[in-house]
C-alpha cells in the first residue's frame, strides 16, 4: 500500500537549490530571494487524489491531480513554464515526470521515519529538501 504523505510539512533544509532554479532559467533576483524562503507544504492526500499547497511569504502554489492520470501543470509564480505531469507511485515514492520545454524535469516525494523528503530535478541539476512535520 502506497504511503500516506498527508499533513503539514516545515522545511529543515535545502540543498542545490540554487542549482535546481538556474537549470529552470529562474532569474537572478527570483532566486536570491527564494533561497532565504522556508515553505511550508500542506498535503490533503485522498487515496490516489491529491492537494498538494506550498506556502511562502513570496508566493503560494497548489497543485492538484491524481495518481496515474496526465494532467496539463501550469507553473505559475515558479518558473512560469507550462508542462505536462504524470505522477506515480513508485513503491513508496510519489514520483512526478514533468514533459514541456526543460528536460529531465520531475520531482519526487517520500517519507522517511519522521521527515517528509523532496527531490526535484531538471536538466541534471537535483534539489533535495527535507521537511518535518509541523
Amino acid at each position: 500500500m502506497p504511503a500516506d504523505l498527508s499533513g503539514t510539512w516545515n522545511l529543515l533544509s535545502s540543498d542545490n537549490f540554487e542549482g535546481y532554479m538556474l537549470a529552470l532559467g529562474i532569474d537572478f533576483a527570483t532566486r536570491k530571494i527564494a533561497k532565504l524562503l522556508k515553505p511550508q507544504k500542506v498535503i490533503e492526500q485522498n487515496g490516489d487524489s491529491f492537494a498538494i499547497h506550498t506556502y511562502s511569504s513570496l508566493r503560494n502554489y497548489l497543485v492538484k491531480f491524481k495518481v496515474g492520470e496526465e494532467f496539463d501543470e501550469d507553473n505559475k509564480g515558479l518558473d512560469n513554464k507550462k508542462c505536462k505531469s504524470l505522477v506515480t507511485w513508485d513503491h513508496d515514492r510519489l514520483t512526478c515526470v514533468q514533459n514541456g520545454e526543460k528536460k529531465n524535469r520531475g520531482w519526487t516525494h517520500w517519507i522517511e521515519g519522521d521527515k517528509l523528503h523532496l527531490e526535484m530535478f531538471c536538466e541534471g541539476q537535483v534539489c533535495k529538501q527535507t521537511f518535518q512535520r509541523a
